[in-house]
């Protein structure tokens, strides 16, 4: 006879007697798994992904070295005395006496004579300015004001703001009266009106607001030239993805990314920033950085064509224009007496020797700066060897033509 086994009377035996053994094990530690970890060896870390010994190679990790036998001609210095236009004194060198001087010797050694300060502010941060790089070098600065938007206003409260106030642009012709009496030069305005300062009901402050119109108009009335940064490269307005050619720089730096609906579209910034050029023609408005569009040279050519009143510098853009070498001479030949020289300085010398290779030679494919990662996208350069009329256009008498006090003070240094 075969007795019959419950199926459930054995769980409920084996599944007590299960857990008291799985707790006794944790209890004095399983010594024999335990032994057998301790004689595992660990494992070797993953293979860096260099491209070597045929693993895969990571962006960061990719150095390629040209191959290219052509000729090189590293110039220790600019042929001609040089007017940088473009330069940020309290930005860059925080107002450190020390690191001026180590500017000054760097011009020296580049044959650049004179700089236009960018950072002067206005009221008590202007005559800190002033006392900072006038005090020793009144004659290789100028300076140019900048506006206060803000204020003592709260950052998060845009309301509190000073230019909300209606009196502000009256104030501001005021202060910029004030500024051309003792000494200033022009008026720089930064990109952060356009795209990044919101009025209190959450649109951005537009650079063609009505408001701003009586400051625009008193620097020509006074003479000052303005100089205005108006959106940034293309690349900034665009996916960060497979399809950016700056991916690397704006994986670095994802704060530059201006793309999506939160930001505004990198056309309308430049069509307010170029509304005024056209509703104030007494004024000359300065592009910075080619007018931030040296990626279509044909577009700022017909900008140039349309205002009279409109030049460009070239700071921080050379890595754009020497891709494009043939069609960027062409630009140079044709404006040379509306391009101005600017590096975004201060910079060191090695950040400049690829400008004078740049402007002065024909040399091919080479870096333009000294990082050992391009800093604004992955490619080389190539020089556009400018005739000598066009580089001293381009290198001081276009300033000297343009900016206040640039004329004279290169005259006192012959």
């Amino acid at each position: 006879m075969i007795a019959f086994i419950n199926p459930i009377h054995v769980l409920r035996t084996l599944v007590p007697l299960v857990a008291m053994m799985l707790t006794a094990s944790i209890t004095r530690g399983d010594e024999p798994a335990a032994a057998a970890q301790a004689t595992t060896p660990p494992l070797a870390p993953p293979a860096p992904l260099d491209g070597r010994d045929g693993r895969d190679l990571t962006l960061e990790n990719f150095r390629p070295q040209s191959m290219l036998a052509v000729p090189v001609h590293h110039l220790p210095r600019a042929k001609f005395p040089v007017v940088d236009v473009h330069v940020h004194p309290r930005i860059r060198l925080h107002h450190s006496p020390e690191q001026l001087d180590d500017f000054v010797r760097t011009m020296d050694a580049h044959n650049i004579a004179l700089c236009v300060s960018l950072d002067g502010g206005l009221g008590t941060a202007l005559d800190e300015h002033m006392a900072y790089v006038w005090t020793k070098y009144r004659d290789r600065f100028v300076i140019f004001a900048n506006i206060d938007w803000r204020g003592d206003g709260r950052a998060d409260d845009p309301a509190s703001w000073d230019c909300q106030r209606p009196d502000f642009a009256r104030r501001m012709v005021a202060a910029l009266e004030a500024a051309k009496a003792k000494g200033v030069s022009g008026l720089k305005v930064f990109k952060d009106l356009g795209l990044v300062y919101k009025n209190p009901d959450g649109t951005y402050i537009r650079i063609d607001d009505e408001r701003w119109s009586p400051i625009w108009a008193a620097c020509g009335r006074l003479g000052l030239p303005v100089i205005i940064h108006s959106g940034d490269p293309t690349a900034f307005f665009l996916p960060i993805d497979e399809k950016n050619e700056r991916w690397e720089e704006l994986h670095r730096h994802p704060e530059w990314s201006f793309y999506g609906p939160d930001f505004p579209k990198r056309d309308d910034l430049l069509a307010a920033y170029l509304k005024i050029v056209e509703r104030h023609p007494q004024t000359t408005f300065i592009g910075a950085h080619v007018s931030n569009n040296a990626e279509d040279l044909a577009a700022v050519s017909s900008w140039l064509d349309k205002y009279p009143n409109l030049v460009v510098e070239i700071a921080s853009r050379i890595s754009e224009l020497g891709r494009q070498p043939y069609t960027a001479r062409k630009f140079f030949l044709k404006y040379a007496d509306r391009i101005l020289f600017g590096t975004d300085g201060p910079r060191a010398a090695g950040r400049l020797f690829p400008y004078w290779r740049f402007m002065e030679t024909d040399d091919e494919y080479f870096a333009y700066a000294e990082n050992p990662f391009p800093p604004q996208g992955l490619w080389n350069i190539y020089g556009i060897y400018l005739p000598d009329e066009v580089l001293k256009k381009v290198y001081h008498e276009n300033a000297a033509r343009i900016i206040p006090g640039v004329r004279e003070k290169l005259a006192a240094r012959k």
